[in-house]
């Protein structure tokens, strides 16, 4: 079963500095059927203006990855961490039990994210960072998972969390596969170009939540990059 959820459909809101679109419930979007899908708990679409950003605030008891598509963030957290994220790259935070954090757009342009968040299996903990550059080219027609809680993904970033996060580049006309199980909740969104999941048409930016499918094909329809979660 995959439900599409077209990104012009998408709850959001415009506060100048920052163009949100929310595939689920948050901050002043509410829809009370659209909480979550799983573990998944939050997926923004956000565009930050240059020389704005979100200022130090407090996180607890989540996963949260940020995904750059374009430009770069910045981040700065109360364990002292720093550090630049740009496109291609990835980041993780594990709130655990408490973390405050600002992400500032530093750059001469908007920068583009997808910021993700899953809940962790268990609650607390002592909260961490981490960023890793997975570059395009090293996942090119084929799925590389950037983030996971999963045993036997070694070269991902950790999360607290029974999920993982993929990525990949695909050229028109290329496929790329993946096997599931029918109890998992995916979920995929291309940050471009337009693709064909188990013949389901999937355009930049929308969203689809998938279950009850024990094997994805994604096709490209043009040249994309495309995130996948597969969550509990």
């Amino acid at each position: 079963m995959i439900e599409l959820k077209p990104f012009a459909k998408l709850g959001g809101a415009d506060h100048g500095w920052l163009k949100a679109k929310h595939h689920f419930s948050f901050a002043s979007y509410h829809d009370p059927d659209n909480i979550s899908h799983g573990a998944l708990r939050v997926w923004n679409d956000d565009e930050i203006a240059p020389n704005s950003g979100f200022p130090a605030h407090p996180h607890a008891n989540m996963e949260i990855i940020t995904y750059v598509r374009e430009g770069a963030i910045t981040h700065q957290d109360s364990l002292g961490n720093k550090g630049r994220t740009e496109a291609g790259d990835v980041q993780v935070m594990s709130a655990g039990s408490g973390i405050r954090h600002s992400e500032y757009n530093l750059e001469p342009s908007k920068t583009k994210i997808f910021q993700i968040w899953i809940e962790p299996t268990t609650k607390g903990g002592h909260p961490t960072w981490g960023s890793k550059p997975f570059p395009k080219s090293d996942r090119s027609g084929k799925l590389v998972t950037i983030a996971s809680g999963i045993d036997g993904d070694k070269d991902a970033l950790p999360i607290r969390a029974d999920a993982r996060v993929l990525a990949t580049t695909l050229k028109a006309g290329e496929s790329a596969e993946y096997d599931s199980d029918k109890a998992r909740h995916l979920y995929l969104v291309p940050a471009a170009g337009s693709v064909e999941v188990n013949g389901v048409r999937v355009n930049a930016r929308d969203g689809a939540a998938i279950r009850d499918e024990t094997k994805l094909k994604i096709t490209a329809l043009e040249d994309a990059e495309l995130v996948l979660v597969d969550a509990a």
